[in-house]
């Protein structure tokens, strides 16, 4: 049988056939393109599988081709990546101004993630209603002011009140399997349970100690939307440490710079202090912000701690 996984619990997979979802486990160990995974199985892969002698259960044979994932470093074992989710067709990335502050390198590192496999991205600012101080506002403007110029769409919401929030989504939902993504506590389950309410995921108020989230979400897992769409909600991420990519390669995942590749002085150029290093010239020109090409160089030289 051929199904698609839907939701991931340790060592138990639920998979959809057809109409059918079948509780299923994985036969042994894969190896998937030379990548060491804390889960070689991911929300959104396509598998092949068999029914268990005399059981409801199932066994997993084969994982198909993925045609894309987005993929971070394990926070818990070293050289080791965790899969977000696959075969997905956008990418909503939630970020919020503050409770918590998500950061600009946090966002970079996610949309070169996603840039890697030319998946879209949307970013959708949350809990703007509780936006008061200027300093907020003014960082509220700023993920408008570098983003959207872009080409990512920034998208204000307030997961816990708009009225019109089926409205917002539903024409950018349908048919599609769509990544939704973030820190801990940015309203991802909230605004999931609104949009889905037979999702039900659990939410909770962010720490005041910290203000940092709480874990709601313990597994990613792929919701059905209207005709033919899914959502996918996953775990809050605390860091997202990007794969590794060389360093002659990051510069085509940053979409501001790829629009120069070619035109530098040596093919070879990483656009540091190259002599006639085409970004570089029109970095100082302003058509490059500022904190973009920042964290650039903090992703090669993994000068940040990935948050």
């Amino acid at each position: 049988m051929k199904g698609r996984v839907i939701k991931t619990t340790g060592s138990w997979y639920e998979v959809k056939v057809g109409e059918k979802l079948i509780k299923a486990r994985l036969r042994g160990k894969f190896k998937q393109d030379n990548l060491k995974l804390t889960n070689p199985i991911a929300v959104g892969d396509y598998v092949l599988l068999a029914n268990e002698k005399n059981q409801s259960t199932a066994v997993i044979s084969e994982i198909l081709p993925r045609d894309n994932y987005i993929i971070r470093k394990s926070t818990r074992k070293q050289h080791f990546s965790h899969i977000l989710a696959s075969n997905i067709d956008q990418a909503y990335l939630m970020v919020t101004v503050r409770s918590p502050r998500t950061s600009l390198g946090f966002i970079d590192r996610f949309l070169v993630s996603a840039e890697s496999f030319r998946i879209p991205s949307t970013i959708l600012i949350n809990k703007v209603e509780s936006l008061t101080k200027q300093k907020d506002l003014d960082f509220k403007q700023e993920l408008h002011d570098i983003y959207a110029p872009l080409g990512y769409p920034v998208v204000e919401l307030s997961a816990l009140h708009d009225e019109d929030l089926m409205e917002k989504f539903s024409t950018g939902l349908e048919g599609k399997t769509t990544l939704l993504a973030g820190h801990s506590g940015v309203g991802k389950s909230t605004l999931l349970n609104r949009l889905i309410p037979n999702a039900t995921q659990a939410t909770q108020e962010v720490s005041k100690f910290s203000s940092k989230g709480v874990h709601t979400t313990t597994f990613a897992e792929m919701f059905p939307f209207g005709e033919d769409g899914y959502f996918i909600d996953t775990p809050g991420i605390k860091e997202f440490g990007i794969l590794d990519i060389d360093d002659h390669e990051l510069s085509h995942y940053f979409v501001e710079l790829r629009k120069y590749l070619g035109q530098c002085k040596y093919n070879n150029c990483k656009h540091i202090n190259e002599p006639g290093c085409k970004v570089l010239e029109v970095l100082e020109q302003g058509y490059i912000h500022p904190y973009r090409y920042e964290n650039y160089l903090k992703i090669m030289s993994e000068e940040d701690s990935h948050r």
